[in-house]
């Protein structure tokens, strides 16, 4: 059989220990707090960009039918 690992004491859990338990949680709840901060501080960026990308779609899209269009009106034309 394979020998055991030595573990990393800041990996390893002992119940005995309250202090390292209470720094994990905190750890835990700052780390959710940061999210959820820079969540909120990022979501109307994000939209804000979403909201352009969706403008620009819409003016390309707009320019390929336009195009488009004169490409089958030049097709139409007198060689036809």
């Amino acid at each position: 059989m394979v020998p055991p690992v030595q573990v990393s004491p800041l990996i390893k859990v002992n119940p005995l220990h309250r202090r390292c338990t209470l720094c994990r949680y905190s750890a835990l709840v700052l780390g959710m707090a940061y999210g959820a901060k820079r969540y909120s501080y990022l979501k109307p960026r994000a939209e804000e960009e979403r909201r352009v990308a969706a403008e620009e779609k819409k003016r390309l899209d707009e320019l390929k039918r336009i195009e488009r269009e004169l490409a089958e009106a030049q097709d139409d034309s007198i060689l036809k």
